[in-house]
């Protein structure tokens, strides 16, 4: 099934340009799985990175999650991240903002 993450919220330029941010997300995600999407969203004035991937289950979506958003961290801050997954038109958490060090 399609699972989505980190969907990191407050993500900001720590250091890194910000347009390299989406980029490595989408490259780490990679590593895993196939990527179905990755983009940039503001939410209530705060960047929030998608990436959404196949996975064979929750536990393995939770692994490439993981590698994700510890990507992200070496590039910008990360306020909190979340890993869901679709049910139909839903996207369900299955963990979140697990500490990423």
């Amino acid at each position: 099934p399609p699972y989505g993450g980190p969907g990191a919220g407050g993500a900001r330029a720590g250091g890194a340009p910000a347009d390299s941010v989406l980029p490595a997300a989408k490259a780490a995600a990679r590593e895993l799985a196939v990527v179905e999407a990755a983009d940039v969203q503001v939410v209530s004035g705060q960047a929030r990175i998608v990436v959404r991937f196949a996975a064979e289950g929750p536990e393995v979506a939770t692994h490439i999650g993981r590698h994700v958003a510890s990507t992200i961290a070496q590039l910008a801050s990360v306020d909190s991240w979340r890993i869901t997954e679709r049910d139909g038109a839903r996207w369900n958490p299955i963990l979140a903002n697990e500490n990423l060090a």
